[in-house]
């Protein structure tokens, strides 16, 4: 408790440098890619699968191209994760 709570009670008086501020913007899509394009890609976890049998790359295609027309989180989700089922049952 008392590590966490000193970078608490400190946060208020510490400014980063604009740079720095800036930067810290892509690390939460930069830590979500590492997150989930390897398991999109190689739902195996050893083989590279680009093709159309891959639900996953499916279904992460489909929510990308949904978010991007949309901007919208709870519809590209609802969307991703149906196709990817559809799909995986189709398929498998």
């Amino acid at each position: 408790f008392g590590i966490r709570y000193a970078l608490f009670a400190f946060a208020a008086s510490v400014r980063f440098p604009p740079t720095l501020e800036r930067a810290l913007h892509y690390v939460p899509p930069a830590v979500l890619s590492a997150i989930v394009f390897p398991a999109v890609l190689m739902p195996d976890g050893h083989t590279l699968a680009l093709g159309w049998r891959n639900p996953y790359l499916i279904g992460a295609v489909v929510a990308i191209t949904v978010s991007a027309l949309t901007r919208k989180l709870l519809l590209t989700t609802i969307v991703g994760m149906a196709v990817f089922f559809v799909w995986k049952m189709a398929v498998a």
